[in-house]
């Protein structure tokens, strides 16, 4: 068993595809293990890439810090070292929020829009978070439908997910790269909607600024190069403070 300062690992309660959840020795708090596993096309194509975990682990922790700089509540609580964090316990809603600001990927292969437009005001996609029926994409009626939440949680959380884009957007632009889209998960706690999962190179879509080259995932996924220098570089300068 794994122990830090006032914090010790206990049983393990998730293992996904590239993090593992573990209870600790305090009700209501649990810790985050990201892994070196990557993988992509729903697991179809998977890897052990070292120092990937910490990578993500890393700008996950700047980036919800950064939220809780301008008052965005999000389940973090602090690293404990290099690829693991304490965070609250959520009652995590099974839906992924994507923000779209340019598009690209899915949205491009689905819909008549050419890949680069610019997307104003940004675009909300909202899926069932479920590998088994390939995350549908849900409108609100059918979330209304199947009771996943309210009609005010459902409002609250498009403004939170519209929020934290303002945010995340203005940050990359300041160091030269483009938020092109991200993946936002959500939960319950004490009433209230919290980010939680993570927000890292596995769960956004970056392109730099000046080239337009991919800054994420896409790397592996479509070996388009070195997908862990990649992951490097975006590290580098989410950590590094601008003026």
């Amino acid at each position: 068993m794994r122990a830090w300062n006032n914090v010790k690992q206990g049983d393990l309660v998730y293992s996904g595809k590239a993090k593992s959840l573990f209870r600790t020795d305090t009700d209501g708090e649990l810790l985050v293990n990201f892994r070196d596993d990557i993988t992509a096309f729903d697991g179809g194509k998977k890897d052990v890439l070292t120092e990937k975990g910490s990578l993500n682990a890393k700008v996950s922790a700047r980036l919800f810090s950064l939220l809780e700089e301008h008052r965005i509540r999000t389940h973090f609580i602090r690293s404990l070292d290099d690829s693991s964090m304490l965070v609250r316990e959520l009652e995590m809603i099974p839906l992924e929020v994507i923000v779209r600001n340019v598009a690209a990927g899915s949205m491009v292969r689905n819909y008549p829009v050419r890949e680069g437009t610019l997307l104003d005001p940004p675009v909300i996609v909202i899926d069932y978070k479920d590998d088994s029926r390939h995350d549908p994409m849900l409108n609100d009626d059918l979330i209304l439908a199947l009771k996943i939440l309210s009609r005010d949680e459902l409002q609250q959380l498009k403004e939170l997910a519209l929020r934290v884009n303002i945010v995340l957007s203005r940050f990359f632009e300041a160091r030269g790269i483009i938020l092109v889209d991200f993946k936002l998960e959500f939960g319950r706690y004490n009433g209230e909607l919290l980010v939680g999962d993570e927000i890292s190179m596995d769960s956004m879509r970056l392109w730099d600024a000046r080239t337009k080259g991919s800054l994420d995932k896409d790397v592996y996924r479509f070996e388009k190069g070195d997908v862990l220098a990649v992951y490097r570089q975006v590290a580098e300068k989410v950590l590094k403070k601008v003026e």
